[in-house]
């Protein structure tokens, strides 16, 4: 908290403090209380000032993200429709559009522990321990490529990490570089008679609007998830006879960690990834109409071929597995999850 907070909940919980007259003859307030002031004390200054002791690395953070925080910003911190898009932007702040994340435009880490341990997440803010706060952190850093997905965020190392928007700011000098604004006669000729509001946000689409509680549009999404499966899956029951179904079950509910950006079954389209049907035993890069990265072309080039084995390493560590890819998922941890996966790919033909 910065010495104007502290002032003002102290003015405010002691305002005897400030005004004994008053408070003498009304009986109004009293002198704040050390674990009121506590209370208030929570910002973290950039120099790391603040911080409480803990720690929290990558995995843990997308998992503490996915159940607090994807609902309005994404499982992959891409966001949801008007809900703040977290990452990406990179190179795009000189654009008449630009689009301002954790990674293209805040200056400081500190900045955004600070702001999700005080406000987050929506509806239940200062619930999160501080461990968890690091491991949103250290997902959010991973989600703009700024750390790998081994990364472990802690107090000791926090002022380690090198934000890409650290220099992009500079000194408010305008109490001198613009005084002349501020003293000199102000223009009085020439002024409208009357000012009208011509406009409001909520008409400029820029505010969202809740539809319900998080819990609710959890289980709407969850619900329909549910029954885009079920679509797919009878789509697809002449060809995965041979399959384990129990497998292809349990590949399902894993892959919902995957739809946000893939599509498979009947009518699946490319998203931020490709559509994936046919993936299993397919050449890289081979399905039409999707912009691969520059990494998966060249390991198209070198022959690769999307066997079970490769699959698997894939879908453990993308970006170990692949320098380039542009796929942030940081993979998965369990390896009957990653069986389940491809089993459920299978299921799905050219």
């Amino acid at each position: 908290m910065s010495k104007y907070h502290k002032l003002f909940a102290a003015s405010v919980l002691g305002l005897t403090l400030a005004v004994p007259a008053y408070a003498g003859n009304f009986g109004l307030g009293r002198p704040a209380l050390p674990e009121e002031i506590a209370a208030w004390d929570l910002d973290v200054a950039p120099d790391g000032t603040g911080l409480p002791e803990g720690s929290g690395d990558v995995f843990a953070g997308e998992e503490v993200f996915a159940e607090h925080c994807a609902i309005c910003h994404g499982d992959f911190a891409e966001g949801v429709g008007n809900w703040p898009k977290l990452a990406g932007g990179e190179g795009t702040l000189a654009d008449k559009d630009p689009l301002k994340t954790v990674g293209s435009y805040w200056p400081h880490l500190s900045t955004v522990w600070d702001y999700v341990n005080r406000s987050m997440p929506f509806g239940n803010a200062q619930s999160l321990e501080p461990d968890d706060v690091y491991a949103i952190v250290a997902y959010i850093l991973y989600s703009n490529d700024i750390v790998d997905d081994e990364f472990t965020l802690t107090h000791e190392n926090f002022l380690e990490v090198d934000m890409p928007n650290a220099e992009g700011f500079i000194v408010d000098d305008r109490e001198t570089a613009e005084a002349h604004f501020w003293t000199g006669e102000p223009c009085m000729a020439a002024c409208k008679e009357s000012v009208e509001i011509t406009m409001r946000a909520a008409v400029l689409d820029v505010t969202p609007e809740e539809t319900g509680t998080a819990e609710t549009q959890a289980s709407v999404q969850e619900a329909s998830a549910d029954a885009e499966a079920a679509a797919e899956g009878s789509a697809a029951v002449a060809e995965t006879a041979a399959l384990d179904a129990a497998m292809i079950e349990s590949g399902e509910k894993v892959f919902k960690k995957c739809k946000s950006c893939h599509q498979v079954g009947e009518g699946a389209r490319h998203r931020t990834g490709p559509a994936l049907n046919g993936i299993a035993g397919a050449n890289a890069a081979a399905v039409e109409g999707f912009k691969y990265s520059k990494a998966m072309k060249a390991a198209a080039e070198e022959g690769l071929v999307w066997t079970d084995d490769e699959l698997a390493a894939f879908l453990a560590k993308p970006k170990a597995y692949m320098k380039g890819t542009r796929m942030s998922f940081a993979g998965l941890r369990k390896q009957d999850e990653i069986d389940a996966v491809i089993v459920y790919l299978k299921s799905f033909g050219s």
